[in-house]
């Protein structure tokens, strides 16, 4: 299981199993521009994810998916490793389940919340991220759709975003910016 505010690639070697980890991120780093750090935080936040769907089901499952590509690429990557990620989500992630993956345009499932319930949805991530593995880093925000957005349109600090621990409180204080943005 992720250990709470950590960011080592053990934890992924100890959900994956040596192999399947080393083999994503030999798949990630097959083109020249690509490092294996970024390959290894790419991985990292993905299973960040995946556990966060696993420990907060209810509260998270179905959800659009608040990370960008790279990290979704990575999903699909393990996904595709069938027996592999089967026992990762039903064995070594802590809810037990089944973490089934459905692609939907974000335009397409923009028209079914209203703007408010989409803000809030996007914001709902940030505490649970926090409480797991502490605040986000420079390296966490680059993959994380929300927190980036936070601090690149609205100007917030890393600290601020630490500090999100009400979703209300987060979005009556940016609903005008983000609104005019989403």
């Amino acid at each position: 299981m992720l250990s709470t505010h950590s960011a080592s690639a053990v934890d992924a070697n100890a959900l994956l199993g040596r192999e399947l980890h080393s083999e994503v991120i030999r798949h990630f780093t097959r083109h020249p521009s690509a490092s294996p750090d970024d390959a290894e935080r790419q991985l990292l936040e993905c299973l960040r994810y995946l556990y966060l769907i696993s420990r907060h089901r209810e509260r998270l499952s179905g959800l659009f998916l608040p990370v960008e590509q790279q990290i979704d690429e990575v999903w699909h990557y393990l996904i595709l490793q069938t027996r592999e990620y089967r026992t990762l989500c039903e064995e070594r992630l802590p809810g037990g389940f089944f973490i089934e993956h459905r692609s939907c345009p974000y335009s397409d499932y923009r028209q079914t919340p209203s703007r408010e319930e989409l803000i809030e949805q996007a914001l709902r991530w940030l505490p649970l991220y926090r409480e797991s593995f502490g605040p986000f880093d420079e390296a966490a925000l680059r993959h994380w759709t929300m927190p980036r957005f936070l601090r690149d349109e609205l100007g917030f600090s890393l600290a601020d975003i630490a500090g999100v621990g009400e979703v209300a409180e987060v979005a009556a204080f940016t609903q005008p910016e983000i609104s005019r943005s989403v």
